[in-house]
Parts: C-alpha cells; sequence; structure tokens
C-alpha cells in the first residue's frame, strides 16, 4: 500500500494574477483571451494569491525523504491558452506537471478523478460547487507576501464549525444564542461532532503526519471561537476521529489575527467574512462556503 500524499488542485487565477486576462474574458469573450495568452505565451505571469503557499508545499518534496504533495493544475481554460502558463510554471520552477484543462466545461467531476484533497479557486462559484461535490475547497483572498514564513515546515490553520466540524452547533449559536450554543455543547460532550467539508483534509495530513517519527513537514492548528464548556466536545470528536490537531485556541470570540500571525500559518480555512478579512493580513486566508441556513 502506497504512503499517502496531499493532492492540491489550483486554479490558474488562484496561482498566478491573471486579473487583467480574466477583464478581457469577461469584456470581450473566449476568443480575445485566447488571442491574449497566444500572443503573451512567452510573458512570465505574475504571482497570484496562492503561489507562495503552493512553491512551499512543492519545496517540501525537495527537502523531504519521500514526497508529501503533488499539485495539478485545474482550470476551465483551453489547451491552447495554456502554453503561457505552463511557460511560467517552469520559468519559476515550479514542479507541477499535470494539468486539467476544460475549456470552460465544469472542473467538479474531475476533482475526484485527479483524486484532489483540496482545491483551492479564485472563483466563488467554482469553490461552491467543488464544496457540494465532496471537497475541501476554498476560496483564496489577496493577501500581501510574508517572507518570514518559515519553509522548513508548512503550518496549516483551520476554524472549527463550519469548517472541520458540520454546521449543526453553528446553527443552535445563530438561533438561539450563546448560552444555548454552550448548553447544548456541554449535554453533548460526549456525542462526536459530525464532519464538515474540512474533515478529510485533515485525516490526509494527519496520515501524512504519521509517516514521519519527528518534526513532520506540516503542523496544523485549530483557531476556533469556541471556549469553555464547548471545548471538550471538540476535543474528544478529534479523539473519535483518530485524527491529530497540533494546536488548539479556544479563543471565546477574540480576534483571530494575531493566533494566526503567532503560529506563523501559511494558510487559514475560515467560513466568516469578517474572520477572513482580518485574516487576510498576515496570512493568507481562504474562503470556505457557507451554506449555512437559519430558521
Amino acid at each position: 500500500m502506497s504512503e499517502k500524499i496531499l493532492t492540491i488542485g489550483v486554479s490558474t487565477r488562484a496561482l498566478f494574477d491573471l486579473d487583467y486576462e480574466n477583464e478581457i474574458f469577461v469584456s470581450f469573450g473566449a476568443k480575445a483571451f485566447v488571442d491574449y495568452m497566444v500572443e503573451h505565451e512567452h510573458d512570465v505571469i505574475k504571482k497570484g494569491p496562492a503561489f507562495g503557499l503552493i512553491q512551499a508545499l512543492l519545496a517540501l518534496n525537495e527537502s523531504c525523504d519521500k514526497p508529501i504533495c503533488e499539485v495539478i493544475v485545474i482550470s476551465q481554460n483551453s489547451a491552447d491558452s495554456s502554453l503561457r502558463i505552463f511557460n511560467s510554471i517552469s520559468q519559476y520552477g515550479l514542479n507541477i506537471t499535470r494539468a486539467c484543462l476544460t475549456t470552460g466545461g465544469s472542473i467538479v467531476p474531475y476533482l475526484t478523478a485527479y483524486g484532489v484533497d483540496l482545491y483551492l479557486s479564485a472563483n466563488e462559484q467554482d469553490v461552491a460547487k467543488a464544496t457540494m461535490a465532496g471537497i475541501a475547497a476554498a476560496t483564496v483572498l489577496d493577501c500581501r507576501e510574508n517572507p518570514a514564513r518559515s519553509l522548513d515546515q508548512i503550518r496549516i490553520a483551520f476554524d472549527g464549525d463550519c469548517v472541520l466540524f458540520n454546521n449543526e452547533s453553528e446553527l443552535i449559536f445563530q438561533r438561539d444564542g450563546l448560552l444555548a450554543f454552550g448548553e447544548h455543547e456541554r449535554s453533548q460532550a460526549l456525542v462526536p461532532l459530525k464532519k464538515g467539508p474540512f474533515a478529510n483534509l485533515l485525516s490526509v495530513i494527519s496520515q501524512i503526519q504519521s509517516q514521519f517519527e519527528d518534526n513532520p513537514p506540516i503542523r496544523t492548528a485549530l483557531v476556533t471561537a469556541r471556549c469553555a464548556p464547548a471545548h471538550e466536545r471538540v476535543i474528544r470528536t478529534f479523539r473519535g476521529w483518530g485524527v491529530r490537531i497540533d494546536e488548539a485556541h479556544f479563543l471565546g470570540g477574540m480576534d483571530k489575527t494575531a493566533v494566526l500571525n503567532a503560529f506563523g500559518a501559511h494558510i487559514f480555512f475560515d467560513d466568516n467574512d469578517d474572520n477572513i478579512k482580518a485574516a487576510s493580513t498576515v496570512v493568507l486566508a481562504a474562503k470556505v462556503p457557507n451554506f449555512l441556513r437559519v430558521v
């Protein structure tokens, strides 16, 4: 049985800064976009929001005894327009060899076909569709590059409810308030939380971590607004799932930005717009779709 590696699908607009080219597509159509890409196919594209993370993850393959990550470009671009993408990948020295190019067709069926564990995109609609298909997916926000982040170990931070866990408890909080939420979590402390959209990704990362005796190349943190007494159910849930979480920060509504910065996160996944916007000042922030319905 082969050892598990983390398979990441990344869109071209998440990997590279293609905002100008996307404006051409929106304003003048697919042919104008392809013509521009072909005309400029030897011009290296500027780095996009997810570039630093992808570069760091691929670099870990070089420093580890075994590969831990594979990156696949998954895009609705056409093959004819993709030479500029591949030329830029080569110029930056990224070890990306696989690509899925659908010429406007849906990418969702191919996420499963390529075995994608995480899909990063700049397109919220694609991310929502991927999430509904059972793939951990998030929309990456523009952020300032932080060269101080260590590349020896990738640090990934997750929100809890609606990300690692499902939205059941969050619904109670939104509908009935904090006191009702706390009482519910206290009474359900021995009942594991149901899995959210990123639970399987955490399991994959835990499998990779288990392959290393000391100092695994990926470190994880839970950064959640939960606090006592709602902490016990979370801890018991991870124990029941048999997964590893390296750090847990129960903030009780405190702003998450300083903790994310102290953790040295390379990426943070959250479903809350305010949390994401604040986090994007210090880390690559990725928005998880929120299908929460309060009734």
